[in-house]
């Protein structure tokens, strides 16, 4: 079996690679059918797919003598007609090399597996596919490949898994799996009997954008305190209230007591490929959220204006874009929470995430390093799964304490993931505006 692809060179996180391991819930089965009757067989087989389906999967199993990892197993029950199976989990396939990813299946059954050994603070999404196509296999490696490629496009969630996050843009839903101590994410779900903010959706013309854009208005329940709420201004506001629900990580934020009441302006990204021309290290975007998105909101609402109770948040290209926000607007904006970011971007970058990495300082990188420190904090998370944007949020992050701005990197045991990112964003509002804002 091949095993993922390690991270570039400098991110140092060579332990934390996802390596194939045998299962030992998969290895107590075929020890047990090896040598047993067709009664046995079908007896041991009935109990173990009764186990699964009762448990839930992937399966979790402690590793002898490797108390810093779990052995987690993947399982798919199929049919005559199953002829192979793909695992497609965030950050810890090769995509180059899908054939790494496949699951086997134990003889004269139709119980298909794949295990990895993961760090036990490990938490991810994933989905499976099942390829039933008719027809002779692949001849050669670069055919199978693109088999597995084109198959790879119908992803599903996990049928015996009931922990599910939306896809981006997507119908199919994602299963998400989290290890025994994988940081705790006690705002995530909707909490039955406290007080609910207000969620609005606003249309709004942008002269900077020389668009209109949909906007999703988050006002927590009650009256605004007298100088005004707090706010987050929060890319792709389609994804995060559209799909995630963030109002009820929110209320619940709210009704603990973990942070004060505040409010969110969180535009959609619309799609694609304008989410691709507006975010970034872009002016026009900026110009949109400081000059537009917020005196808006301040002259309709009880919002502060005060850029010390303001703070601007993003993922992946919209990390890059509050990171950019607090660099070159810090008038506006005092906090940024950024996940993930897109630290590769560059001005006159072709649209797509580049195959490779320079080894280039990263172009942000290089804004904090020639200018001036601002009077903004800074709050990073990456995961340690993402290869090279660990090395750049590392760089990231020497650069602004350098300059002797308040910075916090923290990396987690996961990759490029929603099931990850509403857990820091949720700890990086509360660090922020534990204080009252």
């Amino acid at each position: 079996m091949t095993s993922p692809a390690p991270p570039q060179d400098g991110t140092g996180l060579a332990a934390d690679v996802p390596i194939p391991v045998v299962s030992p819930a998969v290895e107590r089965l075929t020890a047990r059918i090896e040598h047993a009757s067709p009664a046995e067989r079908a007896a041991a087989v009935a109990e173990f797919t009764r186990t699964a389906h009762e448990h839930g999967t992937p399966l979790v199993e402690s590793l002898p003598d490797d108390a810093d990892h779990c052995a987690v197993t993947f399982l798919w029950f199929g049919h005559r007609a199953t002829r192979r199976v793909l695992l497609l989990a965030n950050r810890l396939i090769d995509r180059d090399h899908l054939a790494g990813s496949l699951l086997h299946r134990i003889p004269d059954t139709d119980i298909w597996h794949l295990c990895l050994r993961l760090p036990r603070d490990h938490r991810g999404s994933y989905q499976l596919v099942a390829d039933i196509s008719p027809g002779s296999p692949p001849a050669s490696a670069d055919e199978v490949q693109n088999r597995l490629r084109a198959l790879s496009r119908y992803g599903e969630a996990d049928p015996l898994n009931p922990h599910r996050i939306p896809s981006r843009w997507r119908d199919a839903a994602s299963s998400v799996f989290a290890l025994p101590d994988a940081p705790p994410q006690p705002w995530a779900d909707r909490r039955p009997g406290i007080e609910r903010g207000r969620l609005e959706r606003h249309r709004q013309h942008s002269t900077a954008l020389g668009a209109e854009r949909d906007v999703w208005v988050y006002l927590p329940a009650g009256a605004p305190p007298p100088g005004g709420l707090p706010v987050l201004a929060l890319c792709d506001g389609d994804m995060w209230f559209g799909e995630l629900g963030l109002q009820d990580t929110l209320d619940a934020l709210i009704a603990d007591g973990a942070v004060p009441p505040f409010a969110v302006l969180a535009p959609d990204a619309v799609d694609n490929r304008t989410r691709w021309s507006e975010l970034g290290g872009r002016d026009s975007y900026v110009a949109f959220l400081a000059d537009e998105l917020l005196p808006w909101a301040a002259g309709r609402w009880g919002i502060t204006t005060d850029p010390s109770r303001t703070l601007v948040s993003g993922q992946s290209l919209g990390g890059m874009t509050a990171l950019y926000a607090g660099h070159v607007r810090p008038d506006r904006f005092g906090h940024v929470l950024a996940q993930s970011a897109s630290l590769w971007w560059r001005p006159g970058l072709a649209p797509g995430v580049p195959k490779t990495s320079s080894g280039a300082v990263p172009w942000l990188v290089g804004l904090v390093t020639d200018g001036e420190p601002r009077p903004v904090t800074v709050r990073l998370d990456v995961g340690r799964h993402e290869g090279e944007m660990v090395r750049q949020s590392r760089a990231l992050r020497d650069a602004l304490h350098a300059k002797g701005q308040r910075v916090r990197l923290t990396e987690y045991n996961g990759g490029h993931d929603y099931a990850c990112w509403r857990g820091s964003l949720a700890d990086g509002l509360v660090a922020v505006l534990a204080d009252g804002g």
